[in-house]
């Protein structure tokens, strides 16, 4: 057994297929089953098998896969230890992000005054709630959400720091006539016109719940991911939205207005997911509460 196969094995596991583990290792899909094949050898029970034409862990090879994370963390700590942390000063911190975040946290992170961070280098993933784990294997930090009723993240292989819960509202024109009510309930929304995210996504999943308690389906007339693009059609076009509360405001103009759900918890929580082994790396660290007090401004703005 080597680390390069438990590194593997562990890719296999969080990305899901052999093509995607060769393609974040930059190594042909060939060579990952040769390296998986290797592995298998020191073992009696399988570590793999065939879903279709996926090739999956078992119960024994995510366990092994599990302690492949441990292992890496540990080498992480004791690196951490041996190496002078200015030299991990100087390389670069990769951070991911959903748009939103993005447009928030980004630039104000390289204005950062209170303590000298690493360089940054920053990227937009616009996925789906359930993709943002696997994000963790080409970046340092993630910026994720995920709706409080869905699972929680797999922490047997990331770690989680929970940055803010943000409540998502219906953002509506300041002239529309729902406006002059405080809170609006399902039933007021749900004979109106909506753009929204594609589904699978929260504004998307809140509608549905919308729909669900109205007991009537929505009138969507737009399907757009960018809150700026939601905003800009709410404003223009006379229909509803579903915007988050802090995240959004910088993108909306001054006639959009929001307004919460009357008897429902809709939002979102806001999280950063880490690989355990980063833990360990104090600039990283230093980066981390860079983000937190970002956000701590940005809810209390």
């Amino acid at each position: 057994m080597e680390l390069h196969q438990l590194k593997i094995l562990r890719e296999l596991a969080d990305l899901g297929s052999v093509n995607a583990v060769a393609k974040a290792l930059y190594v042909s899909p060939s060579a990952v089953s040769q390296h998986l094949a290797q592995l298998q050898r020191g073992f009696t029970a399988p570590l793999t098998t065939k879903d279709g034409r996926r090739l999956v862990l078992t119960t024994e090879g995510k366990m092994l896969a599990s302690a492949a994370a441990q292992v890496a963390s540990t080498l992480a700590e004791a690196s951490a230890r041996i190496q002078a942390q200015d030299q991990d000063r100087q390389t670069p911190i990769k951070i991911a992000g959903f748009h939103s975040i993005g447009q928030t946290v980004f630039a104000p992170l390289l204005n950062w005054r209170e303590r000298q961070l690493p360089p940054l280098r920053f990227s937009d993933e616009d996925v789906s709630q359930q993709d943002f784990p696997a994000l963790t294997s080409a970046y340092d930090l993630v910026l994720a959400h995920r709706m409080p009723h869905t699972a929680p993240w797999p922490q047997h292989h990331i770690a989680v720091i929970p940055l803010a819960f943000e409540p998502l509202d219906i953002a509506l024109h300041q002239d529309h006539p729902l406006a002059v009510f405080d809170e609006l309930s399902p039933k007021q929304l749900i004979g109106e016109r909506w753009v929204v995210s594609r589904s699978g996504y929260s504004p998307a999943d809140v509608l549905e719940t919308i729909a669900a308690l109205a007991g009537s389906a929505p009138t969507i007339e737009h399907r757009v991911n960018d809150y700026a693009t939601a905003g800009s059609l709410v404003e223009a076009s006379g229909c509803l939205g579903i915007l988050p509360r802090y995240t959004a405001r910088k993108s909306l103009s001054d006639t959009v207005t929001l307004r919460p759900i009357k008897g429902l918890v809709s939002g979102r929580q806001i999280d950063v997911l880490i690989r355990a082994e980063h833990l360990h790396r104090e600039p990283v660290m230093d980066v981390v509460q860079a983000i937190r007090q970002s956000i701590q401004t940005l809810v209390g703005a």
